[in-house]
């Protein structure tokens, strides 16, 4: 992001102070979609009143608007001058009076980056798809605004498009006139009060379901859910609905307020950068989660929770919103926390949440609040700028945590109390920290001010160890939890967690025999309620996973849990051990080959999809990076063999049989090479069906072929070339960028790094002309950036390294911001785990300091993940 699109926090509190705006009325014309098209038109009219004296009057403020140009603007009546005023990002404006009316008519930027308006073409039937994308500052790529989040406003959009095409925005579609030519006009009645970035246009020929529901008021919502066309056929909306009406029915009774706005679509769009995106009303959705072929469960209750977080929003985010971005938190720890808890207790497919929150979202947050950049849950935000790094594992994931622990603490009534009186007093405005705190403290009768300074106001995790003594007869005469301080700042938190004792059950099988719940606060905390009770094969701290903390076992549970994890009954308790030792791998006290060997002890037993997938990412992390690397194919063939049996013997077309072949074709070595050939050829098959020719799962096949790529075998771009013939859609295009950038060659690598990287800074530095080579869009970079790190052999990779931090300050600081972004997260070159690619990644850190603190940051997190690698790697050997 340049200096001139940024936005400080004072200047965006210096705005506020001096401007109120009432109403926003926007106009697009879409109407030419030809190829080649780049730009559209965009008028604005937006009525704000300004408060100062004369001088302050006279100084006036600036609207936001990146476009192409400016073709006329006019503040009350009087037109200014472009030239003088606008920069292509802001616009100055002297002169005002108490009541203002602006009107600005520009030429905007259609986006190939998932920023502002992007515009998609369809390779299966040339249709023409676009969406809006704002968050964080982007509605000024599409219309004159004054662009921060607590300058709400009423907006009423008008959209010229083709007469063919459906028009979505945040108020119910209006019936559309005709405007000739094959064109059609939308106008949108005004929206209640909403900050800019949650407002939204979807248009293009979707297509999809439309259904209604009736709320807690009675009041009758419209319901649409659409994709592409091209798509329609694999939208399960009925699944998408089902979930929906769950969602409603749950968070209007715990709110305590209906839903807020007149209709719900969820949109599943193409090129997202994100899972999805709150937009009033109209909710967008990255469109993996529309599902061609056969996927994990896993991936199922994602989605389910995608959608629950985003129906939160409605209240949590564009009812009630933050004042500036340092109360990201309130949008994003609660829709994370709510969508889990609405999962658990408000649907019927998803009561099992809460283990999948504990393998997903628990790794993520314990992972970020490791790193040098961990933060506080209320993060400082200085500027956009920080922003965008700081939709992290910190505001979501661990936010969402230390607030299921305040439920445990305070009572699931109490807090839900709180944030019904929250919403009463603050529907339609903005709020800060305090505005919400006060709410909960007079709801639960707690003094939350120290474990709000504890929470969310300092940074780092703490590790709860358990002590216990017994008699000969293996009685507990004392249990005590040791509560080690964190490395961020060394604070012993509050803490509300359980404490299970497992021991040997019916069928031979672990199960909890003993618990106890408390509260630990300090360094030592007494478990008295378990003195007396025989100690069990192993004792669980934080049992329940209601905690925020890292647990570590005592040296006999540990050694229990190590032999007989399988063992355990219930699914939640085994996640907790997996996420402990997971975490004794990242800290260099187990060595990642053992943990390796407990995988293959052990996966077989696990149940839960989620957990699965985890695990079995974990393994990759393990293999490809903490594992030594002399001891890498030795350690890989025996986890491929496994992999291989658990297929075998797997019930067929089961989710563990699908998560094992895609963990196989990961990790395949020696003759599971051989076996994946003859699956690609047809020799071998699956469950009775082969994942060879058209009728093969599609994705699938493709995931089989990105495999074969990587291994070099002969004849893989054949098979890409007949692949893509088959999959002649978007979907498929994508694939084959990642097949093809897969293929273990010299020339392939140079080229994709050449177009991934280098090329960044010449394509987006400025909008290229509809007759140059296009650029990468957002998706083709994140899939070809995928297939070049696909490598058997990482001696091919090895000039990247200090090729990334010669050209990275040049890429943060003229690409796009999320083609810069991947850049720096996706090709660290952790895969050159060195002291020599260490003390680049810091020398380059210093030097980037000072100009770009964001790219710093993240190229210090890549470096602490390079420091962990290399202990890993240490302990293994």
């Amino acid at each position: 992001m340049s200096a001139a699109e940024n936005i400080r926090r004072e200047q965006a509190q210096e705005r506020a102070s001096f401007i109120t705006v009432s109403e926003y009325r926007v106009e697009l014309d879409l109407s030419r979609q030809e190829e080649g098209t780049t730009t559209f038109g965009s008028r604005t009219t937006v009525e704000f009143c300004a408060e100062g004296d004369a001088i302050a009057l006279a100084a006036g403020t600036w609207n936001d608007f990146i476009a192409e140009s400016l073709q006329e603007v006019t503040l009350n009546g009087e037109r200014l001058d472009p030239a003088e005023l606008y920069d292509c990002t802001r616009l100055q404006l002297p002169h005002l009076k108490e009541h203002n009316v602006l009107t600005v008519e520009g030429t905007a930027f259609y986006s190939s980056t998932g920023e502002g308006l992007h515009r998609f073409t369809d390779p299966a039937d040339g249709e023409v798809y676009l969406y809006t994308q704002f968050e964080v500052p982007d509605s000024r790529r599409v219309f004159a605004v004054f662009e921060q989040p607590d300058l709400k406003a009423h907006f009423s959009f008008s959209v010229t498009a083709p007469e063919h095409w459906r028009v979505i925005s945040n108020s119910p579609t209006p019936a559309p006139t005709s405007a000739g030519e094959g064109l059609s006009r939308w106008d949108f009645s005004p929206t209640p009060v909403l900050s800019s970035y949650v407002t939204a246009i979807i248009a293009g020929p979707y297509r999809g379901t439309e259904s209604t529901l009736t709320n807690s008021e009675g009041r009758e919502i419209p319901l649409g859910v659409y994709a592409r066309a091209s798509l329609a056929e694999h939208l399960d909306a009925e699944d998408i609905l089902k979930v929906t009406r769950e969602g409603f029915a749950f968070y209007e009774k715990q709110f305590g307020v209906p839903y807020p706005f007149e209709k719900y679509d969820q949109i599943f769009v193409p090129d997202f950068n994100a899972g999805a995106m709150e937009n009033a009303g109209a909710v967008t959705f990255l469109e993996n989660y529309v599902f061609r072929s056969a996927v994990p469960q896993a991936m199922v209750h994602a989605r389910a929770i995608t959608i629950l977080h985003e129906l939160a929003h409605m209240w949590f985010g564009d009812l009630v919103t933050m004042r500036w971005w340092n109360d990201l938190w309130l949008n994003e720890s609660f829709a994370e926390f709510t969508s889990t808890l609405a999962a658990a207790e408000g649907t019927e497919d998803f009561t099992e949440a809460w283990n999948a929150f504990a393998a997903l979202e628990k790794n993520w947050a314990y992972k970020q609040d490791q790193l040098s950049s961990t933060h506080p849950v209320m993060a400082e935000i200085r500027d956009l700028d920080d922003v965008a790094v700081n939709f992290d594992g910190i505001t979501y994931a661990k936010g969402a945590s230390v607030l299921r622990q305040l439920v445990a603490w305070v009572g699931q009534e109490n807090f839900m109390a709180g944030v019904r009186s929250y919403f009463e007093e603050f529907a339609w405005s903005n709020t800060e920290l305090p505005d919400l705190m006060r709410h909960l403290t007079a709801a639960s009768g707690r003094d939350l001010e120290t474990w709000t300074q504890a929470w969310l106001q300092s940074p780092g995790v703490n590790t709860v160890v358990t002590e216990v003594e017994t008699d000969d007869a293996g009685l507990i005469t004392s249990l005590r939890l040791r509560q080690l301080p964190d490395a961020a700042d060394g604070l012993l938190r509050p803490h509300r967690v359980g404490v299970g004792i497992y021991g040997t059950g019916e069928h031979g099988r672990l199960v909890r025999t003993g618990y106890a719940e408390l509260d630990v606060d300090g360094a030592l905390t007494e478990v008295t309620e378990l003195v007396g009770s025989h100690r069990g094969e192993l004792i669980l701290p934080n049992d329940g996973d209601l905690g925020y903390c890292r647990i570590r076992l005592d040296e006999q549970s540990a050694a229990a849990a190590a032999a007989r994890l399988s063992e355990i009954a219930d699914s939640l308790p085994r996640t907790l051990l997996w996420t402990s030792f997971w975490e004794t791998v990242r800290d260099g006290m187990m060595p990642a080959s053992e943990f390796v060997e407990l995988l293959i002890r052990h996966l077989h037993a696990e149940t839960d999809s989620s957990v699965i997938r985890t695990l079995l990412r974990q393994s990759e992390t393990a293999v490809g990076l903490y594992v030594h690397p002399e001891k890498t194919q030795q350690v890989r063939r025996r986890l491929s063999a496994t992999l291989k049996e658990l297929l075998e013997t797997a019930e067929p077309e089961s989710d563990r049989q699908l998560q094992y072949l895609k963990a196989l074709m990961v990790h395949a070595e020696g003759e599971q090479v051989q076996f994946l050939q003859d699956l690609a050829s047809g020799e071998a098959v699956i469950a009775g069906r082969t994942l060879s020719g058209a009728e093969a799962d599609t994705d699938l096949r493709w995931e089989l072929l990105t495999a074969l790529a990587s291994h070099g075998i002969d004849g893989a771009e054949e098979l890409i070339a007949e692949a893509a013939e088959q999959d002649a859609t978007a979907n498929g295009h994508l694939a084959r960028v990642e097949a093809l950038a897969a293929r273990p060659d010299a020339q392939v690598k140079a080229e994709v790094w050449e177009a991934a990287v280098v090329g960044l800074t010449r394509s987006h530095s400025e909008q290229p002309d509809a007759d140059s080579e296009q650029p990468y869009t957002n998706s083709e970079q994140r899939r070809a950036v995928a297939g070049f790190k696909r490598v058997q052999d990482k001696e091919l990779l090895a000039q990247y390294a200090p090729a990334f931090f010669e050209q990275v300050p040049t890429v943060w600081a003229e690409a796009s911001k999320e083609l810069a972004m991947t850049v720096v997260t996706a090709l660290f070159p952790t895969w050159a785990a060195s002291e020599e690619t260490l003390t680049l990644a810091e020398t380059t850190i210093d030097e980037v300091q000072e100009e770009h603190p964001s790219l710093a940051r993240m190229l210090g997190e890549g470096r602490d993940e390079l420091q962990r690698a290399l202990r890993a790697q240490q302990r293994d050997s």
